[in-house]
């Protein structure tokens, strides 16, 4: 489906053609006309699929109508990061290029004269507010802004919110709202948390979901059946040969981040951490250090599975194995990008079994498991997808780049 398809204001096609967008995705082709109806919306869908547009286009074509209030805010966009805060602003900024719509980003991280510039934003009127939730709170309490006659609503990523504990502000930032609006939330998931956010924030709303991707063909994946104690000397042997060049490591928590991160520089690897306890300008510093080469190891949580665009990630180390596959195949999907090759590793303990089980459901096949090495003794037996005891192996541990 083309965009022109679309009973669109002129000036909006007019961007959308210069943006060199022509054919809708699937989440735009089915989003946009529930949304043109006014409804709310929860869209189920992947980084990547083209959902910013699917909301932004929408609410541009009314806004630009010219029946909005002027000089107040009356689209709010929540987001998780300041990454994705200024990549939507710019997006928004290029959408209205040919209307009278403003866009400002609020978010964390920086400086009091960035501070100062969100509210002097607020006070010229902009249409758009992309926020981050702390960040918000604090123009809320300060009596910056006002949000009282906002229209439309919209979380995006709504379950990386959930994950870095954003709920409680998200719930009293809608306090501010007025009751009459139109809500979208959209989520890479839908663990019972969203739902029952979705439940109190949205009004009957339709729902469009996309099947989850499978990970690129070009990632050799594999994992170690091991205990917990297995973990940190299977890292240490999977390099005593093989120095790291670029690797992300994915815990569960931050404190486990912290504990895996240092138990790492002890066994001589150069390591950075990346979870939410940094503030942005230490996060900023570590991905700069990362991209560099100055790290070559990125012990990181979820908040970083999503939105890094660095397409020479080696290896992928999933130290805990993620809650569902759709965790899985964004973790994964941090290497071999770009038409590059790379590998992706999960260390199962006994209680993750199960849920890497159902991780190989998804994925339609056994991943192959990697015989332990033998100095660090015997490794649980694992039961796979066809319930049958795995076969013990003897061997070396195993890691080499694809087609190596």
């Amino acid at each position: 489906m083309k965009f022109e398809e679309f009973d669109f204001q002129p000036a909006l096609l007019d961007a959308i053609d210069a943006m060199n967008f022509r054919e809708c995705t699937p989440i735009q082709e089915k989003a946009i006309p529930i949304l043109l109806q006014g409804r709310d919306l929860i869209g189920i869908a992947q980084t990547g699929t083209g959902k910013t547009a699917a909301y932004l286009l929408p609410v541009l074509d009314r806004l630009s109508d010219g029946s909005y209030p002027e000089n107040a805010v009356n689209c709010l966009i929540m987001v998780p990061t300041r990454e994705l805060a200024q990549q939507i602003d710019q997006q928004v900024e290029g959408f209205s290029y040919f209307t009278n719509v403003s866009s400002t980003a609020v978010y964390g991280g920086n400086d009091g004269i960035r501070f100062e510039q969100e509210k002097r934003g607020f006070a010229m009127g902009a249409d758009i507010v992309v926020a981050t939730p702390g960040r918000l709170i604090s123009h809320i309490s300060l009596g910056n802004i006002d949000l009282s006659k906002v229209s439309f609503f919209i979380l995006d990523e709504a379950d990386r919110m959930l994950d870095m504990g954003f709920y409680d502000d998200i719930m009293q930032i809608v306090k501010q709202l007025p009751a009459r609006r139109q809500n979208m939330l959209f989520s890479a998931t839908m663990p019972d948390e969203i739902q029952r956010m979705a439940r109190t924030i949205l009004h009957d709303p339709a729902e469009v979901k996309l099947a989850v991707s499978k990970p690129a063909d070009k990632i050799l994946q594999a994992a170690y059946v091991c205990y917990e104690p297995q973990k940190l000397p299977i890292i240490q042997s999977l390099f005593s040969n093989n120095a790291p060049k670029r690797v992300i490591v994915f815990a569960s928590s931050k404190l486990k981040v912290k504990e895996i991160t240092k138990s790492l520089r002890r066994i001589g690897l150069n390591v950075g951490e990346m979870h939410s306890d940094l503030t942005q300008a230490e996060r900023d510093g570590i991905m700069h250090r990362f991209r560099n080469g100055h790290i070559n190891v990125l012990v990181a949580t979820d908040i970083v599975s999503r939105g890094i665009d660095i397409d020479d990630i080696d290896l992928i180390i999933n130290y805990d194995v993620p809650h569902d596959p759709e965790d899985y195949v964004h973790r994964i999907g941090r290497t071999a990008r770009a038409g590059a090759e790379g590998c992706a590793i999960t260390f199962i303990s006994v209680d993750d079994q199960s849920r890497f089980q159902h991780i190989e459901k998804f994925l339609g096949k056994e991943v192959y498991k990697i015989p332990i090495p033998d100095e660090l003794g015997e490794a649980p037996e694992y039961t796979s997808v066809k319930s049958k005891p795995r076969r013990k192996e003897k061997g070396r541990h195993f890691f080499r780049k694809p087609g190596k």
